[in-house]
């Protein structure tokens, strides 16, 4: 009872404790002033905005849920995400294909290697802009190097951007192009798996295509879960290529989901309607990464986990 009434002693605030609290809100001011100022206050405009009639040059007219009844009955809606959601589906799926396959050969034990990855590395460095504007001219269809080197082996050439067969998958091959980051993460996930599980499965006689399986992806499935999250919000906030190359052509093939969004808000002046597809598109990113989170259990395996 004696032991328990003592009161454990107060610990006495440094001299200097306000002071370095003080500071220390001063340096973090800068940070919290810009998410507050250009992300949270902007997000809370939209969402206001996205329940009126909000023309830029006029005053809202609050209207309710009404931008969001209009836009599932719009069409050009639809066609803009059913094309953002094909080029998902082939962006994510080639990207981390070709993306793993460079990193398997960039760790590899040969001569001039870091030559290798700083080649692979360059198209992070090049801005989206730039490398636009390269890629419109590789596949120009009258002086584009890619119909000349076709037509250098007695093959037909492609209208790749004239085309609204194959517009969609040349603006696929490019950001595949563009998605070194992908294929770095890679590298560092296959760096990080022990070899000695890969020289025991060696042992017993597992040869390189049943390490890969049974070892190498299992080890590397949360690198490969963190890729695919990453890949389809990359996908579909998609933008720049189509704007620069394409401008949602031909016949609205690469008409993506933002080409959209940016056309009604600032073409067409309907900010409050275009409020409320930044919303519809923020709710569809959160669900399918919801989805993959929920899925992950059933394939994605951590160091020290047990399988079944």
């Amino acid at each position: 009872m004696a032991a328990a009434a003592i009161k454990p002693p107060k610990n006495k605030r440094s001299p200097t404790f306000w002071r370095d609290t003080v500071r220390g809100y001063l340096f973090i001011m800068p940070v919290v002033l810009g998410l507050l100022i250009w992300t949270f206050g902007p997000m809370i405009a939209s969402a206001y905005y996205s329940l009126t009639d909000y023309k830029i040059i006029g005053v809202p007219e609050f209207i309710g849920l009404q931008n969001y009844a209009d836009l599932f009955k719009d069409k050009v809606f639809a066609q803009s995400l059913s094309v953002t959601v094909r080029f998902g589906v082939m962006f994510v799926i080639l990207s981390q294909i070709v993306g793993l396959g460079l990193a398997v050969l960039l760790t590899q034990k040969v001569r001039g290697l870091t030559v290798f990855r700083t080649i692979f590395y360059l198209p992070i460095i090049v801005p989206a802009t730039a490398s636009a504007v390269l890629w419109k001219y590789l596949y120009n269809k009258e002086y584009g190097p890619i119909d000349s080197v076709l037509q250098a082996f007695g093959l037909k050439p492609i209208n790749w951007l004239g085309s609204p067969e194959s517009a969609l998958f040349a603006l696929v091959i490019m950001s595949v192009w563009a998605s070194a980051v992908t294929t770095i993460i890679y590298v560092a996930g296959l760096q990080n798996i022990p070899e000695d599980l890969l020289d025991s499965a060696k042992i017993d006689g597992a040869n390189a295509v049943r390490r890969f399986m049974h070892i190498t992806i299992p080890m590397l499935s949360p690198t490969i879960f963190f890729n695919v999250v990453t890949g389809i919000i990359g996908a579909f906030q998609f933008f720049v290529p189509a704007f620069i190359m394409t401008q949602g052509g031909p016949v609205k093939s690469t008409y993506f989901y933002n080409y959209n969004l940016y056309e009604k808000a600032f073409k067409w002046l309907e900010m409050g309607y275009a409020s409320a597809m930044a919303w519809v598109l923020f709710a569809i990113i959160i669900v399918m990464t919801l989805m993959i989170f929920r899925s992950s259990p059933l394939w994605v395996y951590y160091e020290g986990e047990a399988r079944e």
